[in-house]
């Protein structure tokens, strides 16, 4: 098997790995589109962040000789990234993933598992792609196959949300942020914000290798202060000192971050739903204008205060607008 993957992060590197390890044929694709060379690959793994998927989509065009013969597989965070894909290289070929297992790298540059997890496949068309998932499985990572595409990937969206963008507004780690009593109730609404808009699309939360989405989302249903004291209690254990990828993204004073395929994309279906999402909202804003303004980092940094003022002056205009269409009408 000839296996091409875009992205050669810790995510890229770790499944490159996995897979030469039972003797499949691995290559990476160059930095640079012009050093592209045609291959004849079985499968393409898109290990890109989000905002790069455009990019590694020209990088497949060039790189893959018969695309019509291959699968393209996007363990990528956020939605919105296979139907890219799709759109490109025809929905049969596509095939949604959610990588549940923590990558981190060594001093010598090399991508180590943080802790266990697995991968959860998805086609996104009708075919089936058993051998696909065979072949994971021979790599020894637990390997879950699920119909419903778009549950898989809001269901990863879920856990990927959690201490993230708030974590990078405030510059705190997740073990310091679980102690910010209000905007952690912040964080509570954020993830039933998340399920709300879930339910809007008809979508049911899916458990993932070593992730139980649907208890964290039970557990975010309780009333604030125990599922304040259950939700900290397994951020800080999960997480702890790890900076989450958005903050990391803002310590590295890049212009884009997921952002937007993650709890922008919460807002942005929540408008077209009527689904209030405030929390989200306010989220992907603020994280956005740090991106591209760092100056405005100062204002938040440490002071949850201001970030939940923030909210609760979205909630006050998502108020007034829908006083004013009840006028109009």
């Amino acid at each position: 098997m000839n296996v091409y993957i875009v992205g050669r992060g810790a995510v890229g590197t770790y499944l490159g790995d996995l897979l030469r390890n039972v003797g499949v044929n691995v290559e990476y694709a160059p930095r640079k589109l012009n050093e592209v060379t045609p291959c004849d690959a079985d499968v393409a793994i898109v290990a890109t962040k989000a905002y790069d998927t455009p990019g590694a989509i020209e990088t497949l065009r060039a790189a893959i000789a018969y695309p019509q013969k291959c699968v393209f597989v996007s363990p990528q965070n956020g939605v919105g990234n296979e139907e890219r894909l799709g759109q490109a290289f025809g929905a049969e070929n596509v095939v949604a993933a959610a990588l549940t297992t923590p990558v981190d790298r060594d001093r010598d540059g090399n991508a180590r598992p943080a802790k266990e997890g697995g991968l959860a496949l998805a086609p996104i068309g009708g075919n089936a792609y058993n051998w696909l998932a065979a072949t994971f499985s021979s790599t020894g990572l637990a390997v879950r196959v699920v119909e419903n595409w778009r549950a898989l990937k809001w269901s990863k969206l879920a856990l990927n949300v959690v201490a993230n963008a708030s974590c990078a507004i405030l510059n705190v780690l997740p073990n310091r942020f679980v102690h910010f009593d209000k905007i952690f109730t912040l964080e509570i609404r954020m993830i039933r914000e998340v399920r709300s808009v879930m339910q809007a699309l008809g979508l049911d939360p899916i458990d993932l290798p070593r992730y139980p989405v649907r208890g964290l989302f039970a557990v975010a249903s309780l009333p604030s202060p125990l599922s304040r004291t259950l939700l900290a209690h397994t951020i800080a254990g999960a997480r702890g000192t790890k900076p989450p990828s958005l903050l990391l993204d803002l310590r590295s004073a890049r212009p884009e971050t997921e952002v937007d395929v993650l709890n922008g994309a919460v807002a942005s279906a929540g408008r077209d739903h009527g689904v209030p999402t405030p929390v989200n909202a306010v989220y992907a804003r603020v994280l956005n204008d740090i991106a591209h303004t760092p100056p405005l980092w100062a204002k938040y940094r440490e002071r949850p205060d201001r970030l939940e003022a923030e909210v609760e002056a979205e909630v006050k205009r998502a108020k007034v607008l829908v006083r004013g269409y009840s006028n109009q009408g």
